[in-house]
């Protein structure tokens, strides 16, 4: 077993779990380098539990973390081995967890990185990148009529899907959810240019976010279901997506997840404010006094540095459950180990503003309007329209009967009320109001886990 440990298994570069056992020895299990999906683990004295979804180990929570509250409150969220949840761990990417009537977990060592370097004169930087994605896409079967290519019109999932397409005319279909706001008609747009462009498969699955708002009277959330806070947070949108994708037939989604952190610019590039860096500006009127005082604990027990950014592993963490409830296997190309590697050793000017994926679309003769877009695509006004027409009830409610984050010092319900009291058409600023969604996230996912 120890010669796989070395390389056969633990150096492959997908997602993988392994689970070792030895009669008088613990029960071992290592996580891959390549998280596609979240491995929580929960123990008693008897039983090593563990699944994707943190739904299926509630018996074991023993109440909530303080430390995961507050930084998932300010939006400081950290990699490690802890959850939202005492009682139930996280089983981060080339960690080991070792089981004999308890439970612990080892990290691994740091993992090594590349600098960015400079081009050969006779460098094909676009030769190299679409080179890599084929690598990334074939370390597996994908070319089914079961594959979808989640294509929003942003450069990550245009550049994915428009390869594929190439490799494969008329083979895939594409889905997305529409956007809110100055950019939904761009989106519409540039997604019909893309597809145009190249050749795809019908269908391409649409759902209007803005019809599917969070926290309306469908949201899981809101009608009590039990949903881990760390999954999609937009939550119905993206379940309505995943269930009409399921519907099509399709068993495989891929995405562009990734793609920002493979160009991302290095601190000397950039400098920018860490995110071990807590300011006063960044703890929110809401934010209570026990999250205030742990706070300054937020980066006690992170994981080392991964082999893919560990914010790419916690938004595919989001992103799986949704997914693989119905039945989805995701794949993003953009966190395949070789294509990190290629991103850190590009030039300064092939990674400012995604110049890699701008020049790769411009290469397909896309117009000036895919390559070079005006408005803002987000969904931030999905954000303000949920927490204008939705929140103001459930932040009554949450006020009126009482919350475990008011308990616990963790949200204080001055602050919140008087945040709450905003939330109005005239009076919504996005950079001063739009985190306060994460408080309803947190109290309604915490009611249902913990009742």
């Amino acid at each position: 077993m120890e010669d796989l440990r070395d390389g056969a298994v633990t150096g492959w570069p997908t997602d993988f779990v392994l689970v070792e056992t030895e009669p008088g020895r613990p029960v071992r299990v290592t996580a891959g380098s390549a998280r596609t999906t979240p491995l929580y683990l929960a123990a008693d004295q008897v039983t090593l539990s563990g699944s994707w979804d943190m739904v299926d180990l509630r018996d074991h929570a023993t109440g909530l973390n303080s430390k995961e509250v507050a930084r998932l409150l300010i939006y400081r969220p950290r990699y490690s081995s802890e959850t939202l949840y005492r009682g139930v761990h996280r089983l981060t990417e080339r960690a080991v967890a070792h089981y004999g009537r308890s439970l612990w977990i080892t990290y691994p060592e740091p993992a090594l990185h590349r600098a960015p370097r400079e081009l050969a004169s006779d460098a094909d930087v676009l030769g190299a990148f679409i080179a890599t994605m084929d690598t990334a896409m074939d370390r597996r079967p994908w070319a089914e009529e079961t594959t979808l290519f989640h294509l929003t019109s942003g450069f990550d999932s245009g550049t994915v899907a428009t390869r594929a397409a190439e490799r494969h005319p008329g083979l895939f279909p594409t889905a997305t959810l529409l956007i809110g706001g100055a950019g939904r008609e761009q989106q519409i747009r540039r997604r019909a240019k893309i597809r145009s462009r190249v050749a795809f498969a019908d269908p391409d699955i649409i759902i209007d976010a803005m019809r599917y708002l969070p926290l309306s009277s469908d949201c899981p959330w809101v009608n009590g279901h039990v949903v881990n806070p760390t999954e999609e947070p937009l939550h119905l949108p993206f379940v309505e997506m995943a269930r009409a994708v399921a519907e099509a037939g399709v068993r495989t989604v891929v995405t562009g997840l990734g793609g920002d952190e493979m160009v991302a610019l290095t601190q000397e590039e950039e400098p920018h404010t860490g995110l071990g860096e807590i300011t006063d500006a960044q703890l929110l009127p809401w934010v209570g006094p026990r999250s205030r005082s742990v706070l300054e604990f937020a980066d006690d027990g992170v994981a080392p540095p991964a082999l893919v950014n560990s914010m790419t592993l916690l938004t595919l963490e989001a992103t799986a459950p949704v997914l693989l409830r119905h039945g989805l296997w995701p794949v993003h190309p953009f966190a395949d180990p070789a294509m990190v590697e290629l991103g850190e050793q590009l030039p300064f000017a092939w990674r400012e503003l995604k110049q890699l994926q701008r020049r790769r679309l411009a290469a397909l003769g896309m117009s000036e309007d895919v390559v070079h877009p005006v408005e803002r695509e987000s969904f931030a006004e999905v954000v303000e329209e949920a927490l204008i027409t939705n929140a103001p009830g459930l932040f009554a409610r949450m006020l009126a009967e009482g919350s475990v984050l008011f308990e616990e010092g963790l949200v204080d319900p001055d602050g919140l009320r008087t945040a709450a009291e905003r939330l109005t058409p005239g009076c919504y600023l996005e950079e001063r109001d739009a985190k306060i969604l994460e408080v309803l996230s947190l109290h309604l996912s915490a009611t249902a886990f913990l009742h």
